[in-house]
């Protein structure tokens, strides 16, 4: 068998009068990510893990911020999009190991329900979507509430 890993980070800023949208789920927050699409940071990380595993470019090369066609698009589509790419390479998913690093809110109450999103979108179970957080104890623009980051790591295997 062919296995493959890939790894994927994404940041965003934070900001007033935007929802958060994190593993798919809309979290309540008094701020939200700030981007192009609806700024999932942890669906954003898992799509940079699966193109960056079979050496497809980032989530910049397929979606860009420069497509007025994807402003403000469901990033659960772009996650769907970047594991059509992945299964017509010939690859399934083995599993998915995420981290969110920040400060506020916390995350906790809604894990079961990220991790059955990602899992129903990626066509595995949910005990192969592991989702993490952590605080950067009140350091850096995330311990700040500027902003927020997620990293993601996959194991693919060739089917």
């Amino acid at each position: 068998m062919s296995y493959r890993i890939g790894s994927g980070i994404d940041f965003h800023q934070l900001v007033e009068g935007r929802d958060l949208w994190i593993g798919g789920i809309k979290i309540p927050h008094t701020k939200g990510a700030l981007g192009h699409s609806d700024a999932d940071v942890l669906l954003h990380a898992i799509c940079d893990a699966m193109l960056g595993a079979l050496c497809l470019g980032d989530i910049g090369v397929h979606f860009p911020d420069t497509d007025a066609s994807l402003k403000n698009i469901d990033s659960k589509i772009l996650l769907a999009k970047s594991y059509e790419l992945i299964k017509n390479k010939g690859y399934k998913i083995i599993n998915v190991d995420t981290t969110l690093c920040l400060q506020e809110p916390k995350i906790k109450p809604y894990v079961t329900q990220m991790q059955e999103v990602i899992a129903s979108i990626l066509q595995v179970s949910a005990q192969d979507v592991s989702v993490k957080a952590t605080t950067t104890e009140k350091m850096g623009f995330a311990g700040r509430e500027e902003g927020l980051v997620a990293y993601a790591t996959i194991l693919l295997c060739k089917v």
